[in-house]
């Protein structure tokens, strides 16, 4: 297989799995405050983005995929607002295990890793077209 067309591959498949990433790190920052429902009710959990590594045969170049969705597991921290519909009886809320600069961080991050794969398909495009242009002359 060309190398451009699995650089291409490679790339793509960086795409999809770091605008995965965006999107969860997205719902966790729109759900910072979401607490439960009734009084007592865990809030919105932490989503996580596992990655792994897949062989792409035709190729033989390894992919990134999106392997699972999961959930965070760290404690919910818990805040005294006693007019809060979630509030247990003490007047105690479960607050989402949602840190806002480590969102921040990986959103950032994806962001980065996002831009870098949208460069190798920028750069394999060139090429390709360098190429086509040599053989037109």
């Amino acid at each position: 297989m060309d190398p451009i067309v699995s650089s291409l591959k490679i790339a793509a498949s960086g795409l999809s799995a770091q605008s995965t990433r965006l999107r969860v790190v997205s719902e966790n920052i729109a759900n910072v405050n979401t607490t439960g429902d009734v009084a007592g009710a865990d809030p919105y959990q932490r989503k996580t983005v596992s990655f792994q590594a897949e062989l792409d045969r035709m190729t033989g170049a390894d992919l990134v995929k999106v392997s699972s969705v999961g959930r965070d597991t760290s404690p919910f921290t818990i805040e005294h607002d006693p007019g809060n519909p979630a509030a247990n009886a003490d007047g105690y809320v479960k607050t989402p295990n949602v840190n806002m600069l480590i969102e921040m961080a990986d959103m950032r991050e994806a962001n980065r890793s996002y831009e870098a794969n949208l460069q190798v398909v920028k750069q394999a495009r060139e090429l390709i077209t360098m190429t086509i242009d040599l053989l037109r002359s």
